[in-house]
């Protein structure tokens, strides 16, 4: 019988102190693509993506082509002139692999540029969501387009427009998620 007491009162501290607490959510995502700057910056991004891109498949292009050339000329080369052609493929190889690692590895060009474009925007984004929290007294922002799994979301509790607002922008009703 007090187990049972005892369980009811966690319940109901619980609902309590969950209903005491102020929560919003806004969809960084939509917040987002309402910031022109953003949309420029992820164009941006995907042009220089497409471009090292081009020229990682146009290096091995070239590799596949040096490759070819070996096999139809193997059976008359010597070994040294063989090693010396199979030395050559490798390390065009590696040098591609490299520059696609430049390019694209973590830590990579696009990487940066990701963060010298991007992070100013979402420091923005961030700083607006705390200023909401701050003037209308939320506890709790969560992020609606994050990985959290949200099941059910109170479109009252939506902040996202105010953000936009917040950011001098207008939102955009086509853009609604």
């Amino acid at each position: 019988m007090k187990k049972v007491i005892f369980v009811i009162s966690l319940i109901v501290a619980s609902v309590t102190l969950a209903s005491a607490q102020r929560l919003a959510y806004v969809d960084s995502e939509y917040i987002l693509n309402h910031i022109p700057e953003y949309t420029a910056a992820q164009k941006q991004l995907d042009d220089l993506s497409t471009k090292w891109q081009a020229e990682v498949d146009k290096r091995y292009e070239e590799i596949e082509k040096l490759y070819q050339a070996y096999q139809n000329d193997q059976v008359l080369l010597n070994d040294d002139m063989r090693r010396r052609r199979e030395d050559e493929i490798v390390n065009k190889e590696k040098e591609v692999k490299d520059f696609q690692r430049q390019k694209f590895g973590f830590e990579g060009d696009l990487y940066k540029e990701r963060i010298r474009l991007i992070q100013p925007i979402q420091d923005r984004v961030s700083k607006a969501i705390q200023e909401l929290a701050k003037s209308e007294n939320l506890d709790l922002i969560m992020d609606k387009g994050s990985e959290v799994a949200i099941l059910f979301a109170n479109p009252n509790l939506d902040k996202s427009n105010d953000i936009i607002t917040k950011l001098g922008l207008k939102p955009n009703p086509s853009l609604a998620n």
